[in-house]
């Protein structure tokens, strides 16, 4: 074809060749991937994974009225008002929970005589097991049993462990996901004792 008939009538080039649709299909998957990722860093990507919200901060922490493993006494929430209590839900089977441990004795050495009170709340376990690790790791604090998982419902735990920080008004001040630190700890019940009693 001559130079000449290449060009279209009235010596115009053709117009730009548009582009076919399967052409938009990377350029589209391109934008889907970028738009996801953008909403994953805006709603929480970079955030602390273990600083989860529950809706019971701020609330009256669910009472509750739980045997001690060992059959000797029953622990009630409600006995507790006026002291900083750590609810923290635990099991023999939770690999986890063996990490924090040290956590959590280092915490009650520290402030057992200072109105905090830990309360370990058994979760799924059996009572054989749970004492045997118990006694294992020496745990002086309260453990209770939660027969049907009652009291893991009203706080709504799905995976442990789990603790909750509950002031001396009662309500629920904080929840942390996954093992404590024990600056974590701390700084919660340093936060919920009254001035002078830390």
């Amino acid at each position: 074809m001559s130079r000449a008939g290449s060009r279209s009538r009235g010596g115009q080039r053709p117009a730009a060749r548009a582009r076919r649709p399967r052409e938009w299909v990377p350029l589209a998957a391109v934008a889907i991937v970028v738009t996801l990722f953008a909403g994953l860093l805006a709603t929480g990507l970079g955030r602390d994974p273990t600083a989860i919200s529950s809706p019971l901060i701020g609330r009256t922490a669910p009472g509750f009225q739980l045997r001690t493993l060992d059959g000797k006494r029953t622990v009630r929430l409600g006995d507790l008002r006026g002291q900083v209590v750590v609810v923290n839900f635990w099991a023999s089977w939770c690999t986890e929970c063996r990490v924090e441990h040290p956590v959590l004795d280092a915490t009650w050495q520290r402030f057992r005589d200072s109105g905090v009170v830990i309360v370990g709340v058994g979760f799924q376990d059996t009572r054989s097991d749970a004492l045997a690790y118990l006694k294992a790791a020496g745990v002086t604090w309260p453990a209770v049993e939660d027969p049907g998982s009652r009291t893991a419902l009203a706080y709504g735990v799905y995976g442990i462990p789990e603790t909750f920080f509950i002031g001396t008004d009662g309500q629920i001040a904080a929840k942390q996901v996954g093992p404590v630190s024990y600056d974590k700890v701390v700084a919660e019940v340093t936060r919920l004792l009254p001035r002078g009693a830390q």
